[in-house]
């Protein structure tokens, strides 16, 4: 358990082994969310990535994408595309 201090402008001092396990450095941006009656604090990036992976849960089976070969595929395909126009 870690214990930070409030300051007078609302301020907190989030401790160091706190920061290694969010992964948050400088400049990032943490999120706070409440949950059944709990606060909890996220590294912002690392929840939008999480959003990102369950919605994008399933897309790969859904166009027919079973490995890497068939990813470099499509990329080149799409820039092609994206040049032809």
């Amino acid at each position: 358990m870690e214990l930070a201090k409030v300051t007078s402008k609302g301020q907190v001092t989030i401790p160091i082994e706190i920061r290694k396990k969010l992964g948050v450095k400088n400049g990032d941006k943490i999120l706070f969310v409440e949950e059944a009656g709990r606060i909890y604090m996220l590294n912002s990036s690392m929840d939008a990535l999480r959003e990102a992976q369950k919605e994008f849960f399933g897309e790969a089976e859904r166009v027919g994408l079973k490995d890497d070969d068939d990813i470099m595929k499509m990329i080149k395909e799409l820039r092609e595309e994206s040049w032809a126009k």
